[in-house]
Protein backbone atom coordinates (compact mmCIF):
# COMPACT_ATOMS: atom_id res chain seq x y z
CA UNK A 1 0.00 0.00 0.00
CA UNK A 2 1.26 3.59 -0.83
CA UNK A 3 1.57 5.67 2.03
CA UNK A 4 2.22 9.21 2.69
CA UNK A 5 3.42 11.50 5.47
CA UNK A 6 1.87 14.92 4.76
CA UNK A 7 -0.04 15.85 8.54
CA UNK A 8 1.12 14.31 11.82
CA UNK A 9 -2.10 13.24 12.07
CA UNK A 10 -0.92 10.83 9.21
CA UNK A 11 0.16 8.02 11.91
CA UNK A 12 -1.61 6.21 14.26
CA UNK A 13 -0.76 6.04 18.12
CA UNK A 14 0.46 2.96 17.48
CA UNK A 15 2.43 3.81 14.27
CA UNK A 16 4.14 5.95 16.26
CA UNK A 17 5.37 3.81 18.79
CA UNK A 18 6.80 1.71 16.15
CA UNK A 19 8.43 4.09 14.49
CA UNK A 20 10.31 5.91 17.39
CA UNK A 21 11.06 2.42 18.12
CA UNK A 22 12.70 2.03 15.21
CA UNK A 23 14.45 4.96 15.79
CA UNK A 24 15.91 4.19 18.39
CA UNK A 25 16.78 1.20 16.91
CA UNK A 26 19.14 2.78 14.31
CA UNK A 27 20.07 5.10 16.26
CA UNK A 28 21.57 2.36 18.77
CA UNK A 29 23.02 0.82 15.80
CA UNK A 30 23.09 2.69 12.54
CA UNK A 31 25.83 0.40 10.91
CA UNK A 32 23.03 -2.79 11.24
CA UNK A 33 20.64 -0.69 8.73
CA UNK A 34 23.87 0.53 6.55
CA UNK A 35 22.54 -1.04 3.75
CA UNK A 36 18.32 -1.60 4.41
CA UNK A 37 17.47 0.73 1.33
CA UNK A 38 20.08 -0.34 -1.20
CA UNK A 39 19.32 0.02 -4.53
CA UNK A 40 16.18 2.48 -3.31
CA UNK A 41 16.53 6.36 -4.63
CA UNK A 42 15.05 9.20 -2.91
CA UNK A 43 14.04 12.37 -4.80
CA UNK A 44 14.67 15.14 -2.75
CA UNK A 45 12.53 18.20 -3.93
CA UNK A 46 13.28 21.83 -2.27
CA UNK A 47 11.24 24.68 -3.67
CA UNK A 48 12.94 26.84 -0.75
CA UNK A 49 16.03 26.98 0.97
CA UNK A 50 17.03 24.39 4.20
CA UNK A 51 19.77 22.97 5.90
CA UNK A 52 19.33 20.43 8.02
CA UNK A 53 16.09 19.29 6.73
CA UNK A 54 17.56 18.72 3.63
CA UNK A 55 20.68 17.30 4.67
CA UNK A 56 19.74 15.05 7.09
CA UNK A 57 16.91 13.61 4.36
CA UNK A 58 20.30 13.19 2.40
CA UNK A 59 22.45 11.76 5.46
CA UNK A 60 19.51 9.45 6.15
CA UNK A 61 19.24 7.93 2.71
CA UNK A 62 22.83 7.45 2.18
CA UNK A 63 23.49 6.13 5.35
CA UNK A 64 20.87 3.20 4.99
CA UNK A 65 22.99 2.47 1.50
CA UNK A 66 20.28 4.36 -1.06
CA UNK A 67 21.37 7.37 -3.44
CA UNK A 68 19.35 10.89 -3.73
CA UNK A 69 18.17 12.46 -6.74
CA UNK A 70 18.09 16.21 -6.07
CA UNK A 71 15.78 18.45 -8.31
CA UNK A 72 18.61 21.33 -8.48
CA UNK A 73 18.31 24.68 -8.53
CA UNK A 74 14.44 25.30 -10.26
CA UNK A 75 15.52 28.23 -12.12
CA UNK A 76 17.27 25.06 -14.18
CA UNK A 77 14.63 22.46 -13.79
CA UNK A 78 11.71 22.59 -16.28
CA UNK A 79 9.51 25.07 -13.75
CA UNK A 80 11.50 27.87 -15.08
CA UNK A 81 9.70 26.89 -18.60
CA UNK A 82 6.39 26.84 -16.79
CA UNK A 83 5.92 23.42 -15.63
CA UNK A 84 3.42 22.76 -12.98
CA UNK A 85 4.57 21.03 -9.11
CA UNK A 86 1.82 18.66 -10.08
CA UNK A 87 3.58 17.19 -13.53
CA UNK A 88 7.05 17.46 -12.06
CA UNK A 89 6.13 14.83 -9.57
CA UNK A 90 4.57 13.04 -12.27
CA UNK A 91 7.62 12.71 -13.49
CA UNK A 92 9.59 12.11 -10.63
CA UNK A 93 6.96 9.26 -9.39
CA UNK A 94 8.84 7.01 -12.35
CA UNK A 95 12.29 7.61 -11.27
CA UNK A 96 12.44 7.34 -7.50
CA UNK A 97 11.08 5.26 -4.65
CA UNK A 98 10.53 7.50 -2.32
CA UNK A 99 9.99 11.80 -2.29
CA UNK A 100 11.24 14.54 0.05
CA UNK A 101 9.21 17.25 -0.67
CA UNK A 102 9.44 20.99 0.31
CA UNK A 103 7.26 24.02 -1.01
CA UNK A 104 6.62 27.67 0.15
CA UNK A 105 3.38 27.73 -0.59
CA UNK A 106 1.00 26.04 2.35
CA UNK A 107 -1.19 22.64 1.25
CA UNK A 108 0.87 21.86 -2.02
CA UNK A 109 2.17 18.65 -0.70
CA UNK A 110 -1.72 17.98 -0.35
CA UNK A 111 -3.08 19.05 -3.63
CA UNK A 112 -0.55 17.21 -5.83
CA UNK A 113 -0.20 14.09 -3.88
CA UNK A 114 -3.15 11.92 -5.72
CA UNK A 115 -0.81 12.33 -8.89
CA UNK A 116 1.27 10.12 -7.68
CA UNK A 117 0.91 5.60 -8.32
CA UNK A 118 4.59 4.78 -7.13
CA UNK A 119 6.35 6.60 -4.60
CA UNK A 120 5.51 7.58 -0.78
CA UNK A 121 5.63 11.59 -0.32
CA UNK A 122 7.47 13.22 2.70
CA UNK A 123 6.03 16.57 3.34
CA UNK A 124 9.22 18.81 4.15
CA UNK A 125 7.66 21.70 5.08
CA UNK A 126 4.73 23.41 2.81
CA UNK A 127 4.56 27.24 3.63
CA UNK A 128 3.21 28.41 7.27
CA UNK A 129 1.21 25.28 7.51
CA UNK A 130 3.34 21.95 8.75
CA UNK A 131 6.39 20.51 9.34
CA UNK A 132 5.33 16.85 9.84
CA UNK A 133 8.97 15.08 9.82
CA UNK A 134 10.65 18.36 12.49
CA UNK A 135 7.46 17.28 14.77
CA UNK A 136 9.38 13.75 15.00
CA UNK A 137 12.98 14.81 15.33
CA UNK A 138 10.92 17.04 18.34
CA UNK A 139 8.90 13.73 20.38
CA UNK A 140 12.03 11.63 19.57
CA UNK A 141 13.97 14.47 21.70
CA UNK A 142 10.92 14.71 24.22
CA UNK A 143 10.53 11.39 24.28
CA UNK A 144 13.88 10.55 25.30
CA UNK A 145 13.99 13.10 27.97
CA UNK A 146 11.01 13.27 29.69
CA UNK A 147 10.38 9.41 29.12
CA UNK A 148 6.65 10.21 27.53
CA UNK A 149 4.80 12.79 25.10
CA UNK A 150 1.80 13.58 27.61
CA UNK A 151 1.44 14.55 31.09
CA UNK A 152 3.90 17.94 29.96
CA UNK A 153 3.72 21.52 30.46
CA UNK A 154 4.92 22.72 26.95
CA UNK A 155 5.64 26.55 25.86
CA UNK A 156 6.06 27.75 22.50
CA UNK A 157 7.80 31.10 22.18
CA UNK A 158 8.39 33.40 19.55
CA UNK A 159 6.91 33.44 15.92
CA UNK A 160 3.91 31.39 16.61
CA UNK A 161 1.81 33.14 13.94
CA UNK A 162 4.19 31.65 10.57
CA UNK A 163 5.81 29.05 12.72
CA UNK A 164 5.05 25.56 10.32
CA UNK A 165 7.30 23.88 13.14
CA UNK A 166 4.72 24.92 15.86
CA UNK A 167 1.64 23.85 14.34
CA UNK A 168 2.72 20.65 13.69
CA UNK A 169 3.96 19.75 17.08
CA UNK A 170 1.07 21.21 18.66
CA UNK A 171 -1.22 19.22 16.26
CA UNK A 172 0.32 16.30 17.47
CA UNK A 173 0.79 16.94 21.10
CA UNK A 174 -2.73 18.40 21.21
CA UNK A 175 -4.55 14.53 21.34
CA UNK A 176 -2.42 13.84 24.65
CA UNK A 177 -3.23 15.16 28.16
CA UNK A 178 -0.85 18.07 28.20
CA UNK A 179 -1.30 21.71 28.77
CA UNK A 180 0.07 24.60 26.62
CA UNK A 181 1.51 27.94 26.95
CA UNK A 182 1.50 30.23 23.91
CA UNK A 183 4.31 33.03 24.53
CA UNK A 184 4.73 35.44 21.22
CA UNK A 185 3.87 39.29 20.67
CA UNK A 186 0.72 40.73 19.83
CA UNK A 187 0.44 40.28 16.13
CA UNK A 188 2.57 37.13 15.96
CA UNK A 189 -0.13 34.64 18.37
CA UNK A 190 -0.79 31.27 17.12
CA UNK A 191 -3.52 31.53 14.94
CA UNK A 192 -7.41 30.66 15.85
CA UNK A 193 -7.91 27.82 13.38
CA UNK A 194 -5.31 25.74 15.40
CA UNK A 195 -6.72 26.93 19.12
CA UNK A 196 -10.37 26.45 17.98
CA UNK A 197 -9.01 22.54 17.76
CA UNK A 198 -7.42 22.75 21.20
CA UNK A 199 -8.52 20.11 23.49
CA UNK A 200 -5.87 20.82 26.07
CA UNK A 201 -6.02 23.43 28.27
CA UNK A 202 -3.70 26.84 26.99
CA UNK A 203 -2.77 30.43 27.97
CA UNK A 204 -1.83 33.19 25.80
CA UNK A 205 0.83 35.26 27.42
CA UNK A 206 4.41 37.49 26.17
CA UNK A 207 6.50 37.54 29.25
CA UNK A 208 8.89 34.77 28.73
CA UNK A 209 10.57 34.93 32.05
CA UNK A 210 7.26 35.41 33.84
CA UNK A 211 6.43 31.54 32.86
CA UNK A 212 9.69 29.63 31.76
CA UNK A 213 9.55 28.46 35.57
CA UNK A 214 6.54 26.52 35.21
CA UNK A 215 7.26 24.80 32.06
CA UNK A 216 8.63 21.50 31.19
CA UNK A 217 9.76 21.51 27.56
CA UNK A 218 10.07 25.25 25.75
CA UNK A 219 9.71 25.57 22.46
CA UNK A 220 11.59 28.47 20.65
CA UNK A 221 10.97 29.89 17.34
CA UNK A 222 12.58 32.66 15.31
CA UNK A 223 11.19 35.34 13.21
CA UNK A 224 9.81 33.86 10.14
CA UNK A 225 10.76 36.94 8.29
CA UNK A 226 10.08 35.14 4.94
CA UNK A 227 6.54 34.86 5.27
CA UNK A 228 5.92 38.57 6.18
CA UNK A 229 4.35 41.04 3.47
CA UNK A 230 7.21 43.25 3.64
CA UNK A 231 10.70 43.29 5.59
CA UNK A 232 10.02 46.09 7.47
CA UNK A 233 6.68 44.39 9.33
CA UNK A 234 9.45 41.66 10.36
CA UNK A 235 12.03 44.02 11.51
CA UNK A 236 9.17 45.11 13.66
CA UNK A 237 9.82 41.73 16.07
CA UNK A 238 13.13 41.23 15.75
CA UNK A 239 14.43 40.74 19.36
CA UNK A 240 10.94 40.12 20.86
CA UNK A 241 12.77 37.05 22.92
CA UNK A 242 15.89 36.62 24.05
CA UNK A 243 16.58 33.09 26.19
CA UNK A 244 19.83 33.69 28.29
CA UNK A 245 21.55 32.54 30.94
CA UNK A 246 19.37 34.98 32.90
CA UNK A 247 15.97 34.18 31.75
CA UNK A 248 17.19 30.41 31.89
CA UNK A 249 18.02 30.55 35.61
CA UNK A 250 14.42 31.37 36.13
CA UNK A 251 13.60 27.90 34.74
CA UNK A 252 13.10 24.24 36.14
CA UNK A 253 16.63 22.15 36.43
CA UNK A 254 14.93 19.15 34.38
CA UNK A 255 13.28 22.04 31.64
CA UNK A 256 14.31 20.70 28.38
CA UNK A 257 15.03 23.55 25.71
CA UNK A 258 14.48 22.58 21.49
CA UNK A 259 14.15 24.66 18.90
CA UNK A 260 14.03 23.82 14.61
CA UNK A 261 16.40 26.13 14.29
CA UNK A 262 18.31 27.71 12.33
CA UNK A 263 18.22 30.56 14.86
CA UNK A 264 18.59 34.13 14.50
CA UNK A 265 18.46 36.07 17.63
CA UNK A 266 16.60 34.73 20.29
CA UNK A 267 18.51 32.32 21.66
CA UNK A 268 22.10 33.54 23.01
CA UNK A 269 24.65 30.97 22.59
CA UNK A 270 26.35 31.31 26.23
CA UNK A 271 23.60 29.03 27.20
CA UNK A 272 24.54 26.31 24.29
CA UNK A 273 26.99 24.73 26.98
CA UNK A 274 23.68 24.68 29.31
CA UNK A 275 22.67 20.12 29.56
CA UNK A 276 19.19 21.53 29.15
CA UNK A 277 19.69 23.49 26.14
CA UNK A 278 19.26 20.04 23.31
CA UNK A 279 18.49 21.88 19.77
CA UNK A 280 21.70 20.68 18.01
CA UNK A 281 20.84 17.15 19.79
CA UNK A 282 16.92 16.99 18.30
CA UNK A 283 18.88 18.19 14.82
CA UNK A 284 20.94 14.94 15.27
CA UNK A 285 17.50 12.84 16.24
CA UNK A 286 16.02 14.53 13.03
CA UNK A 287 18.43 12.25 11.30
CA UNK A 288 17.42 9.34 12.59
CA UNK A 289 13.81 9.65 12.63
CA UNK A 290 13.98 10.28 8.97
CA UNK A 291 15.88 7.07 8.06
CA UNK A 292 13.28 5.28 10.22
CA UNK A 293 10.39 7.18 8.21
CA UNK A 294 11.75 6.15 4.84
CA UNK A 295 11.95 2.56 6.10
CA UNK A 296 8.60 2.49 7.26
CA UNK A 297 6.94 4.18 4.03
CA UNK A 298 9.33 2.16 1.45
CA UNK A 299 8.03 -1.47 3.78
CA UNK A 300 4.35 0.16 3.71
CA UNK A 301 4.90 0.34 -0.50
CA UNK A 302 6.25 -3.30 -0.61
CA UNK A 303 4.19 -4.81 1.36
CA UNK A 304 1.26 -3.38 -0.92
CA UNK A 305 3.10 -4.80 -4.25
CA UNK A 306 3.26 -8.23 -3.03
Amino acid sequence: MLKHFIEPDDMTEREYDDLFRLAQAIASDPAKYAHACDGKILASLFFEPSTRTRMSFDAAMYRLGGQVLHLGDVKVSSMAKGETVRDTLHIVDQYADICAMRHPHAYTQHKAVDVLKNMPLINAGDGDHAHPTQTLADIFTIRKHKKAWSGLKIGFCGDLRYGRAVHSLFQFLNHYDNEFVFISPEGLNMPEEYLDTARCPYAEVDDLKGVIGDLDVLYMTRVQKERFISEEEAKRYEGSYLLNADVLNAASDDLIVLHPLPRVDEIDAEIDSDPRALYFEQAQNGMYMRMALILTLLEAKNEGHR
